[in-house]
């Protein structure tokens, strides 16, 4: 009886040593996975940081978040010539207010920022229909790579190449980056709006060459507006975060 006793005890002390070696063991995992979550951020992290260093309430949050996460995914499918620059241009906002944002990803800040027109079909003051259809007049939604300069019945204009189902028509439809009279303050003082186009992103006279020259010949630029049927088609914007972390940024 006496030695059942003591190995009722043996196996209970050694099961207490394994237990509290094991929470050890544990604990130290706990501590190893915390250490990997701080060294490298998630996706929303680096996003939240970034941002916050540009510093500028003018920019829509999620506008931006989705353009960066999209230009970290084509980077990393090497469909990026010019890296230096991201531009975002949020159509949810008034075309009598700055939606138009080109961001120098090196440097972490905007360094320009204006006007910018929608199409004549989209809205008046506020862009609230948007299509990819030849003849549509509408803005089309989704990442864009810049192409070449040329000279047109716009003067000077930047070619815009659509990567996505939803702007898969834009070199089709002509939709390029040139200068408009109708998109300055003074035209929204006499006409209470901003000027409409056909369905492209034009931008004040004064700041168009500035603007184009550093965008031009293969950076991303972001359309954004929260339309379900955009957000939800979008294969971009819809890749797993847990693909976006394996990015090396």
């Amino acid at each position: 009886m006496k030695y059942v006793k003591f190995l009722v005890v043996l196996l209970l002390l050694s099961s207490f040593f394994s237990f509290k070696s094991s929470n050890i063991s544990i604990k130290k995992q706990d501590k190893a996975i915390a250490l990997i979550t701080i060294s490298k951020p998630g996706i929303k992290d680096l996003v939240l940081s970034f941002y916050q260093k540009l510093n500028d309430p003018d920019l829509n949050l999620d506008a931006f978040e989705k353009a960066y996460k999209g230009y970290l995914l084509l980077l990393q499918d090497k469909k990026v010539e010019n890296e230096n620059y991201l531009t975002v241009v949020d159509m949810s906002a008034s075309a009598n207010q700055t939606r138009f944002f080109v961001i120098d990803i090196k440097n972490e800040k905007i360094v320009d920022k204006s006007m910018v027109a929608h199409g004549r079909n989209s809205g008046s003051e506020f862009a609230k229909a948007f299509s990819n259809k030849i003849g549509s007049y509408q803005t089309s939604l989704g990442f864009y790579k810049t192409a070449e300069l040329y000279t047109g019945k716009h003067g000077l204009s930047l070619r815009l190449d659509g990567l996505e189902n939803s702007n898969s028509n834009a070199r089709a439809r002509a939709i390029v980056i040139h200068a408009a009279d109708y998109v300055s303050e003074l035209f929204v003082k006499r006409n209470g709006r901003l000027g409409r186009s056909l369905g492209c992103p034009s931008l004040p006279p004064d700041q168009f060459k500035p603007i184009i020259q550093k965008i031009k010949e293969g950076s991303i630029l972001f359309i954004y507006h929260p339309t379900k049927s955009y957000l939800s088609g979008s294969k971009i914007i819809n890749t797993p975060e847990s693909f976006l972390r394996k990015l090396n940024v």
